[in-house]
């Protein structure tokens, strides 16, 4: 279950607002209450997003970056500047989660990756939208045909919302992929693509109470919205609401 310091928020919820004006983004994250953040896309900002974090005692411990699409020493530079665990490739096309072949491939990509990100004290993981899910392969998703040719190093970040949006049971997936999921997205809404229709957790369709207690290994839990009709800020703060009240 998650408490305050092991529930952190993905940045790209509030994507605009950063645009705009990062620090006075980022001081309303920590207004909230969050002490974690889940930054996107840092690498050409770490120095400036890292001060923004140091002035108000915020940490980073997991990060989204193009690992397998991009240049990955400075991915790894700007993830150590930032004091980051984690470096999460939040995206690998859906045309190559159709083959248990094309899945290994990833796979061999992720381990090479976690190789590499060793000399930096790193971390490296992957995280899911609806497409990983649904092809059947022999009764396993792409996302446990992936999880048995990664390397032990390699962790998942698993989307709940996105599990259940491609017609599975969160809960159940967490439970089967076990250990190897160290960090969630917790999010909620009315289960669709539609990413607008995304609510504070809690306020949505998402069965959340068994999503968390399914989440035994999980050590960070990260609150996202894609997008929303409503506030992004008003949403995040009803999350942090939700998924601390019973945390003393």
């Amino acid at each position: 279950m998650p408490n305050r310091t092991s529930l952190s928020v993905q940045l790209y919820s509030v994507r605009d607002a950063i645009k705009a004006d990062l620090d006075t983004a980022i001081d309303r994250i920590a207004a909230i209450g969050f002490t974690s953040v889940e930054p996107y896309g840092f690498t050409s900002r770490a120095a400036e997003l890292a001060s923004a974090l140091g002035r108000n005692g915020l940490s980073a411990p997991s990060g989204h970056a193009s690992l397998l699409s991009s240049e990955q020493a400075p991915i790894f530079e700007a993830a150590r500047t930032l004091g980051m665990a984690t470096v999460i490739d939040p995206f690998v096309d859906p045309a190559r989660w159709t083959t248990e072949d094309d899945i290994k491939v990833t796979a061999d990509a992720l381990n090479s990756a976690a190789d590499a990100a060793s000399s930096y004290d790193l971390r490296v993981g992957y995280h899911n939208h609806w497409f990983e899910v649904e092809t059947d392969f022999g009764g396993r998703t792409g996302l446990e045909v992936l999880g048995s040719h990664l390397s032990p190093e390699v962790v998942l970040e698993v989307d709940t919302y996105w599990v259940a949006v491609g017609g599975q049971s969160p809960a159940d997936l967490l439970r089967k992929l076990g250990d190897r999921v160290k960090l969630i997205h917790v999010k909620d809404g009315d289960v669709s693509r539609d990413n607008r229709a995304q609510v504070a957790v809690g306020s949505g369709r998402m069965d959340i109470p068994a999503v968390l207690a399914a989440a035994a290994a999980v050590e960070t839990f990260v609150v996202e919205l894609d997008d929303s009709s409503g506030n992004l800020f008003t949403a995040l703060e009803d999350s942090y609401t939700y998924l601390t009240r019973y945390d003393a």
